[in-house]
């Protein structure tokens, strides 16, 4: 994809990644990592719990949602970065072998009030397996350059 900026984007505009697809052994490196939860590191204890198997931590969903949303590069030329996310939810179990690919729909946008070299654009996403069922969604606020070429005085 061509570079983008802030002025790039419009409300109601969509982006798809490419798909990921996640293995057992990274389910369980993440987890033992950073959620040592057992439905995340242990198989037979998994299977007592409502899950029925070992389950992907949701927070390495979240990673991996935007890892594949940012292999789309659709933000890589002009992201600053996040004050924060809204409305994180985890809907359904991602398990070995899923592959998993991002939707994000552009909201909202407005250029940054006190910095004219940039703007805020709201996107909320989906992250979807192999099936198209969404097993997350969220919203980012974004912070995004503008285009060089923009006047300190012109809106978008």
């Amino acid at each position: 994809m061509e570079a983008r900026f802030f002025d790039d984007f419009e409300v109601g505009e969509r982006f798809v990644s490419p798909g990921i697809t996640v293995s057992e052994a990274q389910i369980l490196d993440f987890a033992l990592t950073y959620d040592p939860q057992p439905f995340h590191i242990n198989k037979e204890a998994a299977v007592e719990f409502p899950y029925g198997g070992l389950i992907a931590s949701g927070f390495q969903t979240l990673a991996l949602g935007f890892r594949a949303f940012y292999q789309a590069n659709v933000i890589n030329h002009c992201s600053l970065g996040s004050p924060g996310m809204d409305k994180v939810r985890w809907l359904l179990p991602v398990r070995p072998g899923d592959t998993l690919h991002t939707e994000a729909e552009v909201r909202a946008k407005r250029p940054s009030r006190s910095r004219p070299d940039r703007g805020i654009v709201h996107m909320a996403y989906e992250i979807k397996n192999q099936n198209d069922d969404v097993v997350m969604t969220f919203t980012t606020i974004h912070i995004l350059r503008r285009r060089p070429d923009r006047r300190a005085g012109e809106t978008a």
